[in-house]
């Protein structure tokens, strides 16, 4: 298969022998693709290696006879944001989400777009919330989307409890005041807030941060997220510190 000025962004490069790079992107038109970038080391290619950082924005050539593609030219379309702090570590935590959760040639336009728009976000203030809300809306683009403003039974969710989220049955209040259920809860004013995408009030966001870690979780697995560890040894992004190891959600 040949792709000709297919509009992409980067999500990881890593080298691969001497000279050469193998750069993982999202494509609009086929998903996430895996590229042989070949030769991209040397000093001649600098513009190539340049277009090839992770956030980049490019359009790329390739030719496709296996699980990889082989690059033949690539440009960047814009400049990559720049980026500092946590918004150093969230741009890493959205591509390695991609990685492990956008399907291999399976052409989604909808986690194009959405990639797109977060990444113009992530130089922007409020920077928890714009993670939210990526994580929400990549579980709505790949079908793992939850009802925010009504439990598993249909019953509107009430702002004054508290409530965990289970991955198949969607959100359950909780009745104990026991410290560990509470501890992995959010308020019913913020999941109201993420249904109407409207901000939470502060206090609320890492509330919203346990119960969307905890479905994400579920759906990727055994195997965590790399960038988990990092966040919870920086205990940035929260607001709360380090948060609990996540946890899949009962039956």
């Amino acid at each position: 298969m040949r792709y000709t000025g297919e509009p992409a962004f980067v999500l990881h490069a890593r080298r691969w022998r001497e000279t050469s790079l193998l750069v993982e992107v999202l494509s609009l038109s086929h998903g996430r693709l895996g590229l042989l970038a070949r030769g991209v080391q040397s000093p001649r290619r600098h513009a190539l290696r340049a277009a090839l950082q992770p956030l980049q924005h490019i359009r790329f050539d390739a030719v496709q006879r296996g699980e990889l593609a082989t690059l033949a030219s690539a440009e960047a379309i814009d400049r990559a944001p720049t980026l500092a702090g946590d918004a150093v570590l969230a741009g890493f935590y959205v591509n390695e989400l991609m990685l492990r959760l956008a399907p291999r040639q399976d052409p989604h336009p909808e986690l194009f777009e959405l990639y797109a728009t977060l990444r113009q976000r992530l130089a922007a203030p409020g920077l928890a919330w714009t993670l939210r809300r990526f994580e929400r809306d990549l579980l709505d683009a790949l079908g793992f989307g939850l009802a925010w403003d009504a439990d598993g039974d249909g019953a509107a969710i009430d702002p004054a409890a508290r409530y965990r989220i289970d991955s198949e049955y969607g959100a359950r209040r909780v009745l104990s005041e026991r410290g560990g259920e509470r501890s992995r809860a959010a308020t019913g004013r913020a999941l109201l807030a993420l249904a109407a995408d409207e901000t939470p009030d502060p206090e609320d966001l890492p509330g919203l941060r346990r119960v969307l870690r905890d479905v994400l979780a579920h759906h990727l697995g055994a195997r965590g997220l790399k960038s988990w560890e990092l966040m919870a040894d920086l205990g940035r992004l929260s607001g709360s510190g380090p948060l609990p190891a996540p946890v899949q959600a009962a039956d």
